[in-house]
This record gives structure tokens, C-alpha cells and sequence, in this order.
């Protein structure tokens, strides 16, 4: 794909990386990485994959370093550290830059009035724009100047502490996410855990089968009424009610974790006695 747009020097106050945290991505990488010609560097910092993405992505002509964090904030300091320019901008790799998204960029980072903006996301799911059910208001900082990023915090729905102004960008970044039902599971079975860990350890009440029943009932009504997902078509209703299954998940991951015994000790338990059976044979 052949930019139109025209990029600054690297030493420029004005400079951008373009960082892309990704692992087994080697299906949507090079889309992404196309979109972001117009920057200064291109850096995907790769947090373990298992596929080709690593070469791909350098072959694409990217600049290519491996993970040692755990979580996303971690992630995006690390990327941060190696980042030489002025400017940062975090991508994901199933998100895409329009040439509008970029122009706007490039006319913003000149102004000296905000040192960070927010980016506003259209949603793509199941092969649709999703503008209701709590996907339209989907704003991600994402554009920061280097010097004026403290650190990003929180191991879910991470978020950058900035010192400085921050503004907003308002012409839209693609996010072409929950491609089909295995990608949505996917996404579920990674963050479940993580999720249920998080409200362990902040002693969440412990789940019964009534308190489930209900953040299951409100959770859906929340979504298909409140958030009327339903003006989305049978997409917005399959999302809402997908997204509602992945919040029984994490109860029904919380409630394991606060078993005790645990359940893995009730089948050792189990065990045990069977094997104390055929020893009484």
C-alpha cells in the first residue's frame, strides 16, 4: 500500500512510533502494519507467539523486539522504553488506521495544547458496526508524547497515567474484533482467569446461585434494553448475549476460586477414598 502521507524526521518534536503489541497475530499484523506507512517507525514488541508473526511483521518492514512483561501495562512500558521518537501511538493488530484517523493525527501532534489523546474505536463485530450496546462510546488513549508518560497501570482495561493535558480525537480507529464465535471464545478463555483473579483479590462477595442468576439477568436486560443492542441487528443481539455468557464465565471461574476446599483437592479426595475401596477388596 503506497502512503500519500508524509512522515516527519525521526528527531523531530513532531516524530511518531507506531507500536503494535501482538502475539499470534500473523493473520491481521501486515493489514495493520499497512495502514501505519505514515509513521516514523514501526515497532511490534511480540509477547510470545507461537506462529509466524515475528517474521511476517519484520518482513512487512517492522521493527521487531520480544516481551518480557506479563500483562499489558507491563507491555505497553516495555514498548514504551524502546520507543526513540517524540510521539507514541499503541495499535492493536486487529485495529486499522484510516487515512482520515492518520491526517487528523499528524495535523494534532504539531499543536502544543495536549500532551495525550483519546482516540474514539468503532467496533466491527460478527461483520458489523456495533453503535449500541455499549460500544458506541468506546474512547482508548492511545496518542501520548513520550516525555509526558508516567506509567500505564491495571493488568485489565489498562490505562496510562499522563502528566499534562490531555485531548480528543474524535475521527474514528477500526477495530475489526470477535471475527467469528471461535475468535470471540478465544478472547474470553484468555481474560476469564485473569478477571476472576482480580476479584479474588479484592474480596468480591462470594457467588451463590442466586447473586449468578442475577448478574446474569440484569447483565442481559443491561445490553438488550438499556444499551438497546438490539437496534444492531441479529449481531447486536448474538454480541449481547455472548458478552453476557462471558460474564457468567468469570463468576463461574470467581466461584471456583473461592472454594474451600478447593476443587482440586474434592476430586484428590475422591481419589483417595476409591483407591481405599480397592484396598479393602
Amino acid at each position: 500500500m503506497a502512503s500519500t502521507l508524509n512522515s516527519t524526521t525521526p528527531n523531530s518534536p513532531h516524530s511518531i512510533t507506531a507500536v503494535i503489541i501482538a502475539r499470534n497475530e500473523e493473520g491481521m499484523i501486515v493489514n495493520c502494519i499497512e495502514t501505519l506507512r505514515w509513521a516514523d517507525e514501526i515497532l511490534v514488541l511480540d509477547t510470545g507467539s507461537k506462529d509466524r508473526t515475528r517474521g511476517v511483521a519484520q518482513r512487512a518492514g517492522a521493527r521487531v523486539e520480544q516481551a518480557h512483561g506479563t500483562n499489558f501495562s507491563e507491555w505497553r512500558n516495555e514498548a514504551a522504553e524502546l520507543v526513540t521518537t517524540a510521539w507514541i501511538l499503541y495499535i492493536d493488530a486487529d485495529e486499522r488506521v484510516t487515512p482520515a484517523l492518520a491526517r487528523t493525527i499528524q495535523n494534532r501532534v504539531p499543536r502544543t495544547d495536549f500532551d495525550a489523546y483519546t482516540i474514539h474505536r468503532n467496533n466491527i463485530h460478527m461483520g458489523r458496526w456495533m453503535q449500541h450496546g455499549g460500544w458506541n462510546n468506546d474512547e482508548l488513549l492511545r496518542l501520548v508524547k513520550k516525555e509526558k508518560l508516567r506509567t500505564w497501570v491495571g493488568e485489565v482495561h489498562e490505562h496510562a497515567e499522563i502528566t499534562g493535558r490531555i485531548g480528543q480525537i474524535d475521527e474514528p480507529l477500526v477495530h475489526l474484533t470477535h471475527r467469528s464465535l471461535y475468535d470471540g471464545l478465544k478472547k474470553s478463555i484468555d481474560w476469564t482467569d485473569v478477571e476472576a483473579q482480580l476479584m479474588l483479590e479484592v474480596n468480591h462477595p462470594r457467588i451463590t446461585p442466586l447473586r449468578l442468576f442475577k448478574i446474569v439477568i440484569f447483565d442481559i436486560i443491561n445490553r438488550l434494553v438499556f444499551k438497546m443492542a438490539w437496534k444492531d441487528g441479529h449481531e447486536g443481539v448474538i454480541e449481547a448475549m455472548v458478552q453476557t455468557m462471558n460474564r457468567f464465565l468469570v463468576y463461574v471461574r470467581l466461584w471456583e476460586l473461592q472454594q474451600k476446599p478447593s476443587l482440586e483437592k474434592r476430586y484428590d479426595r475422591i481419589e483417595l477414598e476409591i483407591q481405599k475401596q480397592w484396598n479393602q477388596q
